[in-house]
């Protein structure tokens, strides 16, 4: 970040707060996948907010904006945006503090109670924020999300044909995703999304939010980046979501929770290969560190979604014989 975008940002702070440039401290705050980056304002008094720098080159601010304000009002957990310049991509928000959700993860007792917090939290988004005003999770956004994973981890990293099982895979995968009612969906309800302040949970990085999926921010937030869960605990996770959505309304009373489960599966199966081909694109593309030693856990992931979908066995086992061969093989070339 260049010291004259530094000096603006820490002008516009100021101004905001109606202070003199002098009498405030801009503090590194943490950054993500994107181009943005937060910096902690700290006021004469001591009180602090957060400094969002999104370039409006790379990115644009206006739907975090508009989702932000929407949900605040509708009591959501999510940071007050006190001020917005979208002309230079600078957000003055509320300080959740530092602890995102992963970090309390101590033992596998504490990962269970803030999943199932987790869990709380998206039923509270569906009920409280209709997805009317946000973009529709469709067939062509999901077949796009999808097709990252031939074309940036197959076709740009590992050099390999893409399977003749895909396609079956990739239609029916779509298929599950839009029988499902549709919701306010996060999209990227991982636990490093979501912070942690004075015990309750609050959502950040919600600017992708659309209307999609009910099981979409489920899967985010079951199959993150952070924990696998077992067999049973997954079963028992998604149990504990459909039995509040049913009671609520969200799911209707002829759904199963069988076929609920196998829905979840299914769109675990869909956002896995979405993140294999997410990361490869960052790292090839966007030159970002740190993203190919995460690709063994989500194909982890994949698998114990595969494994639920019998129908889709040829697949799996490609990517039990040469996928992961292919992935482990390349990886261990790239530390040498």
């Amino acid at each position: 970040m260049s010291s004259s975008r530094i000096n603006a940002l820490t002008r516009w702070a100021a101004e905001q707060n109606s202070l003199n440039q002098a009498t405030i401290t801009l503090s590194p705050a943490g950054g993500d996948a994107s181009f943005r980056r937060y910096f902690r304002l700290t006021l004469p008094g001591g009180d602090t907010q957060i400094v969002m720098d999104a370039p409006p080159a790379q990115e644009d601010s206006s739907s975090f904006v508009a989702i932000g304000n929407r949900w605040y009002a509708a009591g959501l957990p999510v940071p007050k945006i006190h001020a917005a310049n979208l002309d230079d991509g600078f957000l003055l928000l509320d300080d959740l503090g530092s602890t995102p959700m992963q970090d309390l993860f101590s033992d596998e007792n504490s990962v269970l109670n803030y999943h199932e917090k987790a869990l709380a939290l998206i039923a509270e988004l569906q009920n409280r924020a209709g997805p009317s005003a946000l973009p529709a999770y469709d067939a062509p956004l999901l077949a796009r999300e999808l097709d990252l994973f031939p074309e940036w981890c197959l076709g740009s990293w590992l050099k390999l044909p893409t399977p003749p099982s895909w396609e079956p895979l990739r239609s029916a995968l779509i298929e599950q995703a839009l029988v499902q009612p549709f919701v306010s969906v996060h999209r990227d309800f991982d636990a490093m999304n979501i912070m942690v302040s004075h015990d309750r949970l609050y959502m950040i990085d919600f600017q992708d939010a659309v209307a999609g999926p009910i099981s979409y921010d489920v899967i985010s937030l079951l199959c993150g980046r952070y924990w696998r869960f077992t067999k049973p605990q997954f079963t028992q996770l998604a149990n504990t979501f459909y039995a509040q959505a049913r009671r609520d309304g969200r799911l209707p009373g002829s759904l199963t929770a069988a076929t609920f489960i196998t829905q979840c599966h299914a769109m675990a199966a869909q956002r896995s290969l979405k993140v294999l081909g997410i990361f490869c694109r960052l790292t090839i593309r966007d030159h970002k560190q740190g993203y190919l030693e995460r690709l063994p856990h989500f194909l982890d992931h994949l698998e114990d979604s595969l494994a639920a979908l019998p129908e889709h066995t040829a697949f799996a086992e490609w990517v039990n014989n040469t996928l992961r061969p292919a992935i482990t093989q390349r990886l261990a070339e790239s530390t040498q």
